[in-house]
């Protein structure tokens, strides 16, 4: 995964007001934290930010006062209408040390003929894997399942370096039967 750079402000003006003018000059504030350290508020780029934030689990660059951190993007929070970026949590990694994240879930093949469905009872995957070498998903074949048969998350190749940190156990997809509606008896929906 390729690292994004970009250069953060320290924020010393705090509260609803300082948010508002912190947006309209099309920055995006912003808290760095982990590793036991005092948390650090910034600001960051807007559309440099939205860009980064395109890639799930990006590695952010920052530089912050001539101090670089490497993070990653914890909590973000939108504008419910807008959709706008709001607010962004990032957390401090370091080189070589490994992170719990979300990966998606991404499918592959044909269902075995018979109108059956497949249900995705989780989009994501919890992983442990490298800061730096984060994968961006993982792709299961679900080719020739029948009704009835579920994908657990042990039965996902995972790429090198990662291993699974969630419930090993969980049902992440599962086919289900297409369920036909039955036809109304003779005279049950007409009325006189």
């Amino acid at each position: 995964m390729a690292e994004v750079k970009l250069a953060a402000q320290v924020r010393t003006e705090f509260g609803k007001g300082a948010a508002r003018r912190t947006r309209r000059a099309n920055l995006v504030p912003a808290v760095v934290y982990g590793h036991g350290a005092e948390p650090v508020h910034v600001t960051l780029p807007g559309h440099e930010l939205m860009m980064a934030l395109k890639t799930a689990n990006v590695l952010i660059g920052l530089e912050i006062d001539g101090k670089d951190a490497l993070v990653i993007p914890k909590a973000v929070q939108r504008n419910p209408l807008k959709g706008d970026i709001e607010h962004v949590d990032l957390l401090t990694v370091k080189r070589g040390e490994k992170v719990n994240v979300e990966i998606a879930v991404h499918v592959e093949g044909d269902l075995a003929p018979g109108g059956n469905l497949l249900e995705y009872v989780q989009n994501t995957l919890l992983v442990e894997a490298e800061a730096t070498h984060i994968p961006e998903s993982v792709t299961v074949s679900v080719a020739g399942l029948d009704a009835g048969a579920s994908v657990l998350a042990k039965d996902i190749p995972l790429p090198k370096g990662s291993v699974l940190a969630g419930d090993e156990d969980a049902v992440v997809l599962q086919v289900v039967a297409a369920q036909a509606e039955e036809p109304a008896a003779e005279g049950e929906g007409a009325e006189a």
